[in-house]
């Protein structure tokens, strides 16, 4: 027997069956949905909960109703973005709008992550990433303002090449890093700036980027709507002679 049951209303744990059966590519893009009346059946429930089930994923853009002719699974995949602390911008495609830059004292995790004394201060960094302008990513990328404070990465613009190549001109070229994943309710922040449907989760990772000497000179909190978007780690993977 479970430890756990499912207490969830049960148009949400309806939802979730066919979100899954969409992001398994069960129900490919462009599939028309069973009837209601055969939802009804299926998953012996009331026409309501089917509607409400139904209503949830065309909110997250997962179904489109067509006038006279059904419910069907949109033609959009699962976004799928790389699992890295800055993408490069293209016109029509990505872009980044800076919110905020600040040398403040920052929070404890980013305090142990970057190694820093008690009472350092960090130049933090906050801005939005769009994807054909939806917002996708609130980020948030701090510096210890012993290697940052005179640089580009202290001021409020742009910077030319990123945050990247500002490091590596500063002595500091990316080395490694490390990445943790967790998943969580969202703040009233990141529900209004990525406009997230309600209940849906976040993707938060933090990630601390390594310079020479196992240095670390960067920290990333990156927050994504849970719903539509997967991350994309790659890694090469050297065989061992046998």
């Amino acid at each position: 027997m479970p430890r756990t049951r499912d207490t969830r209303p049960r148009h949400q744990q309806i939802a979730a069956e066919l979100r899954d059966l969409i992001m398994r590519g069960e129900l490919s893009p462009g599939t028309q949905l069973p009837s209601t009346a055969q939802l009804v059946e299926r998953y012996n429930a009331a026409n309501a909960t089917i509607q409400h089930a139904l209503k949830a994923l065309k909110q997250e853009g997962f179904l489109d109703s067509r006038v006279g002719k059904g419910v069907y699974v949109r033609d959009r995949q699962p976004f799928v973005i790389d699992a890295t602390a800055y993408i490069t911008p293209a016109p029509g495609r990505f872009r980044y709008q800076l919110l905020t830059v600040d040398n403040l004292v920052p929070p404890a995790d980013i305090v142990d992550g970057l190694q820093l004394e008690s009472g350092a201060t960090t130049i933090i960094r906050s801005r939005i990433l769009f994807h054909d302008e939806q917002p996708v990513e609130l980020s948030t990328s701090y510096y210890p303002a012993e290697i940052a404070a005179n640089s580009s990465l202290a001021k409020a613009a742009k910077i030319r090449g990123g945050a990247p190549q500002t490091l590596v001109d500063l002595g500091f070229p990316q080395r490694s890093f490390i990445d943790r994943v967790s998943v969580r309710a969202p703040t009233v922040e990141e529900v209004e700036v990525l406009d997230l449907p309600d209940g849906t989760p976040v993707i938060r990772q933090l990630r601390i980027i390594y310079s020479d000497n196992d240095r670390p000179v960067e920290a990333s909190v990156l927050i994504k709507g849970g719903h539509l978007y997967e991350l994309l780690y790659r890694q090469t993977v050297n065989a061992e002679p046998s």
